[in-house]
């Protein structure tokens, strides 16, 4: 009886093509070992002939990373126990993806096992006006190609007359594995599709044409640098007119509570805890608002997988590939789902280094404590012809984290996840217009998770730490209980520059990071009352020298400073021991680059 294998990348319709083939019975298989399972199932061709087709998992090539992929290798190479090696392949390909899918049939035809090649899904190609001369196709690969609809019998009856017409070289054909290089085939895929290929459609070709330029080795990296500098020089420009709307409305509801309260505990409560601390942080909503505007705009275009692509090739020379650009590009919005993403990256030790410089990329939570402190000593001027110097520390704050992760999976390659990685093989989509709907829906999810911070975390913090610089009454700050707790502190932080309201500002802030900003919001209006209240900023100006501040910011660089982070790392890596390493290393390094900051900043007299 003839045995055959569906082969074929995930999404390509192999399943489909299975169930209409055996009618949709099958039996499962599950191996010591794996929980991956393959179905095998019969059918009858038309010439009566019995044939057992087995459904593989997806699959790019023959270099399998995952789970999935090592079965599926291994079932094609009689390696699975008490299974026989099937005859013959079937080649299940998208036929809308063409160009990205040749590669794949190419690597296996590199086994010497006969070859069927199904286009599939030929009748979505056509709709959207793919033409392809198929003879030509089948002379370039050498082996029959059948345009198949695997939804349809009448879609899969050719290939089934394939089977019984090549049904003697199918099951007698001598195996003889050649070796390949993987670029090579690529390159000779991508000169078979460009020949193959009659009629695109215009959005494919105008993607063709614009990749040339992105996807350049040079000047591709040039643009996505260029696009993340004037994404953040916009996020700290664009959002001030909108943020000192903002500020003053708050402003004003703490003059107009102040003015309608007697003086008393109720009204500092009011004004200096609630107020004060929330109106803090809200005040920075305009520039996350932006940022995530441009994550947003650069995921749904199709740009953002073009970034992996052009990145990976630099990635994998520091311990990283090209998958772990979209986990720590989300972490630019939180590290948290930028952990959870880091499933995607299918080879464990990979996945384990993504994970474990995941928190350096600068989440939005830094946003406000960079904003604060950059607005309070970076003179609002332009440098290098008029590149805004306050945007400039901020992409600079923004590229020590990158590159310090960078550093870190270096390292860590070198050591505790020691191993080759993994090459990047991944779909390019076509070039997109966002669409509104979708666009402002995610931008809305965002906008809302970080108002539920507000209402909650921020909030409760804002009021605890009020009570704690307020009681007990009528003494001295050093005297409170948060003085205390401070004073306490102080003398372990004071190699790096920090004040007792500085130590003060990071415990609450392992809640979240941006309650630091509250904190000293809160810290401050207490202490100086109504002088205070106009402005953090104007405050911290005039209270910390320029090193302490540096020495402040290069601690959030770096410092794990939120309990979700490492409780999230506990979880994806089910390991105590991970998440502790993480939380160390980055505790010990925010305390050297603050210490080193503090001191090289002081030395040179700034």
């Amino acid at each position: 009886m003839l045995k055959l294998a569906l082969v074929g990348a995930p999404n390509c319709g192999k399943t489909t093509l299975f169930n209409g083939l055996t009618g949709g019975v099958a039996k499962t298989a599950n191996y010591s070992g794996v929980t991956v399972e393959t179905r095998s199932g019969k059918f009858e061709t038309l010439a009566g002939a019995t044939v057992e087709v087995v459904d593989l998992p997806g699959v790019y090539g023959l270099d399998a990373g995952s789970v999935d992929e090592r079965v599926a290798v291994d079932a094609i190479l009689g390696k699975l126990p008490g299974e026989t090696a099937p005859d013959a392949l079937i080649l299940v390909i998208d036929a809308a993806h063409l160009r990205t899918h040749l590669h794949t049939v190419l690597q296996f035809a590199t086994l010497g096992l006969p070859l069927i090649v199904s286009l599939n899904m030929m009748d979505l190609a056509e709709r959207d006006g793919m033409v392809f001369d198929i003879p030509k196709l089948e002379a370039a690969l050498g082996v029959p190609v059948i345009a198949t609809r695997a939804t349809r019998s009448a879609g899969r009856k050719a290939l089934i007359e394939a089977i019984d017409a090549n049904r003697h070289k199918l099951e007698s054909a001598a195996v003889a594995r050649q070796e390949f290089d993987l670029k090579d085939l690529q390159r000779q895929a991508r000169k078979i599709a460009n020949e193959v290929i009659v009629h695109e459609p215009a959005m494919n070709q105008f993607t063709r044409m614009v990749d040339k330029v992105v996807l350049h080795p040079v000047g591709g990296l040039v643009i996505l640098f260029a696009i993340l500098f004037f994404m953040f020089q916009a996020v700290f420009s664009w959002a001030v007119p909108f943020m000192d709307v903002i500020d003053g409305g708050f402003g004003s509801l703490a003059e107009f509570v102040s003015a309608k309260l007697p003086d008393g505990l109720l009204q500092s409560l009011i004004a200096d805890g609630m107020i004060a601390g929330v109106g803090s942080v809200l005040v920075f909503l305009p520039q996350i608002v932006i940022l995530f505007c441009f994550i947003l705009l650069l995921e749904a275009s199709g740009y953002m997988s073009r970034a992996a692509f052009l990145l990976d090739a630099w990635m994998m020379k520091f311990g990283l590939n090209g998958r772990a650009f979209i986990p720590l590009l989300s972490s630019f919005a939180c590290a948290i789902p930028g952990v959870m993403a880091a499933r995607t990256i299918e080879n464990e030790k990979d996945r384990i280094t993504t994970i474990m410089v995941a928190p350096l990329m600068t989440c939005s939570a830094r946003l406000p404590v960079y904003t604060l402190l950059i607005s309070a000593f970076i003179p609002a001027e332009t440098v290098w012809g008029g590149i805004g110097l306050q945007g400039l520390v901020m992409f600079s704050l923004y590229m020590a984290g990158i590159i310090s992760a960078i550093i870190i999976s270096f390292v860590l390659k070198l050591t505790a996840t020691r191993g080759p990685s993994q090459p990047l093989i991944m779909e390019l989509p076509t070039y997109k217009v966002p669409q509104p709907r979708d666009f402002f829906l995610g931008l809305w999810m965002r906008v809302k998770a970080f108002l539920k911070r507000a209402g909650t975390i921020i909030f409760a913090s804002s009021v605890v730490i009020w009570a704690l610089v307020t009681f007990p009454l009528n003494v001295e700050f050093k005297d409170t209980i948060a003085g205390r707790v401070g004073t306490f502190l102080e003398p372990v932080f004071a190699p790096i520059g920090f004040n007792a309201e500085m130590v003060i500002s990071l415990i609450p802030g392992m809640a979240a990071r941006e309650v630091a900003v509250s904190v000293l919001a809160t810290v401050y209006a207490v202490q100086g009352g109504e002088e205070n209240r106009d402005g953090i900023a104007a405050t911290l100006a005039a209270g910390w020298s320029l090193p302490m501040a540096l020495s402040f910011l290069a601690w959030f660089v770096y410092a794990p400073q939120c309990f979700a982070t490492i409780a999230t790392v506990r979880r994806e890596t089910n390991s105590w021991g991970w998440a502790g390493f993480m939380t160390a290393y980055l505790f010990a390094l925010a305390y050297l680059a603050s210490m080193a900051t503090f001191w090289i900043a002081t030395a040179v007299g700034l």
